[in-house]
């Protein structure tokens, strides 16, 4: 993988799109009620991309 997902987290709202759509790379943390990237090479890159695509705040993004 040549791109790794990244969070903002000051503006993630914890609304666990991401985690429903990958969760084998995104988890939501409720101590922070914030989603979290736990594992970014979980999911083939087409589906992390549905996650950055579905996110309402628009706070995943690809860091190369």
């Amino acid at each position: 993988m040549t791109r790794t997902p990244e969070i903002n987290i000051d503006d993630c709202i914890g609304c666990g799109a991401c985690v429903d759509v990958c969760p084998e790379v995104f988890s939501l943390n409720e101590a922070i009620d914030k989603a979290l990237v736990m594992n970014p090479e979980g999911c083939p890159e087409e589906r992390i991309q549905e996650a950055i695509d579905l996110c309402p705040v628009r706070c995943i993004f690809w860091e190369e």
